[in-house]
């Protein structure tokens, strides 16, 4: 803690002269964000910013209910298009179904949910047909074999050293 301010002593003074000191004592070296930009500063001021900060750094959601599970059935669709084998796309879809499922039985907050359990079969054949697609569109690179650089023939080096006359 810091001490008094003096009596006869301004109060800018005394704080230009606590910040020299501590600046002298390196206490604003290394502080975190040093160097980088504030974020959001070209945004207009808003009340609840750090409120939206902490749910950010947090990870947090501040959307009811439903629309957490719309935006989660969203990501569930768009990872599927990601994904590497059809035991994969079985399960991302079985999980959401869950949670629709699980959504639909109780009530929860929030605008209506409007979400039916997606239809896993036919999400596997769509999945299916976009690998055929993206395997018919990819260019078939030609196969390129090495060729191994060899020293020529004792021979070739005798040819070499004759002009051809034509």
């Amino acid at each position: 803690m810091t001490e008094r301010k003096p009596a006869g002593m301004s109060f800018e003074t005394w704080i230009d002269v606590q910040i020299r000191e501590a600046m002298d004592r390196g206490e604003f070296d290394n502080l975190p964000g040093a160097g980088k930009p504030i974020p959001d500063l070209d945004r207009p001021y808003d009340e609840l910013w750090w409120i939206k900060q902490k749910l950010r750094r947090e990870k947090l959601s501040f959307l009811p209910p439903t629309l957490a599970l719309r935006k989660e059935a969203e990501d569930a669709a768009a990872s599927v298009v990601a994904a590497k084998s059809e035991t994969q796309v079985r399960q991302i879809m079985a999980d959401i179904n869950e949670k629709i499922r699980e959504a639909t039985r109780k009530p929860t907050s929030g605008p209506p949910l409007n979400l039916m359990p997606f239809d896993v079969e036919r999400v596997v054949a769509d999945w299916r047909d976009a690998i055929r697609r993206r395997a018919a569109a990819a260019p078939v690179e030609p196969k390129v074999t090495e060729v191994v650089a060899s020293t020529p023939p004792r021979w070739w080096h005798r040819l070499a050293g004759r002009r051809c006359t034509n």
